[in-house]
């Protein structure tokens, strides 16, 4: 009787360790699975040689010479666009450039149509006209200078450092790079500027996804090797012969603003008549001069000295 006792302990021993060992490995199982993601396969990576990467880029830069674009911009943080876009969600407008350095941009209120700025640079000076506070602003395009009033600090050419890309120059040290952002990779090309080593700087850095070889980003530095400009884009699309992304971010970091432009229509490298750039003080605005000492707003004067209106000749930008 005790000897069969024993033999039933054991069998019921037995039968507790094997459950406990066939709910631990289905334990282990279900803990497996749940941390899986269903589908998911390892991304393909392409390759693509320093010289390569340096080609393709130039042959995207040197693929756009002029554009004519219809947009929407959104303000998504910063402060120098308030007072000016910040009460709209979003607005719509207008885009066009010239190589090498003319642009013109107008915003306007979503169906509407009434302007909310108007600017203008041709890489020397630029204009901008804000119909809200009937001010037209007149300034260095490459002033970087942060004034105290967020208006002062829009420039056209910020648009036009986004929208162009410059040909990395043969002569430039290029350094290529892999990094990993998760979950994504890149190349990413540091080009170098500078007459000899001791000189060198960085100017600019350019991103490369892996998996298509679509260019994602530009960094744009200043001559202290600050970041200046960090631009992403996206939806890569064909406008006629041209390659070019309905999406561009735009985050001036030292301007204190972020743009995001979506392209909802784009001609490329149709010629522009001169006269389009051109942007007249309305009559009856306050000249605003950003960048010297005072900018307390002036009325406009003719050469007399006198108050004048305006050239009353003006352009609207549409495709």
């Amino acid at each position: 009787m005790g000897e069969h006792n024993l033999k039933i302990r054991a069998l019921v021993v037995m039968a507790l360790m094997t459950t406990i060992l066939v709910s631990g490995c289905a334990m282990s199982q279900r803990s497996a699975v749940s941390t899986a993601v269903p589908g998911q396969t390892p991304a393909v990576l392409k390759t693509a040689s320093k010289a390569e990467l340096i080609d393709q880029y130039n042959a995207l830069a040197d693929s756009v010479e002029s554009l004519n674009a219809s947009v929407t911009i959104q303000l998504t943080s910063g402060s120098n666009y308030s007072g000016v876009i910040e009460q709209y969600h979003e607005i719509t407008g207008f885009i066009l450039a010239q190589k090498p350095a003319d642009i013109r941009v107008i915003g306007q209120v979503p169906i509407v149509g009434k302007n909310i700025f108007d600017m203008e640079s041709d890489g020397n000076t630029f204009h901008i006209f804000v119909p809200s506070k009937n001010q037209f602003l007149v300034g260095p395009a490459n002033l970087e200078r942060a004034s105290a009033k967020p208006i002062e600090n829009l420039r056209p050419q910020h648009l036009l450092d986004a929208i162009f890309w410059q040909p990395i120059p043969r002569s430039s040290p290029v350094l290529i790079e892999e990094t990993t952002v998760n979950p994504a990779s890149f190349y990413v090309l540091t080009v170098v500027e500078g007459a000899a080593p001791a000189n060198w700087r960085i100017s600019r850095k350019i991103w490369f996804e892996r998996t298509d070889l679509n260019m994602i980003r530009i960094d744009l530095f200043d001559q202290d090797g600050t970041p200046i400009s960090l631009i992403r884009y996206a939806n890569w699309d064909m406008f006629g012969a041209v390659r070019y992304p309905k999406q561009i971010l735009l985050n001036r970091t030292l301007n204190d603003y972020q743009l995001e432009i979506q392209v909802t229509k784009l001609t490329p490298n149709e010629p522009v008549a001169p006269d389009r750039f051109v942007l007249d003080q309305p009559e009856g605005s306050q000249l605003v001069r950003v960048g010297q000492n005072s900018s307390k707003p002036e009325p406009q004067k003719s050469d007399s000295g006198d108050p004048k209106p305006a050239d009353p000749k003006r352009t609207e930008l549409r495709n």
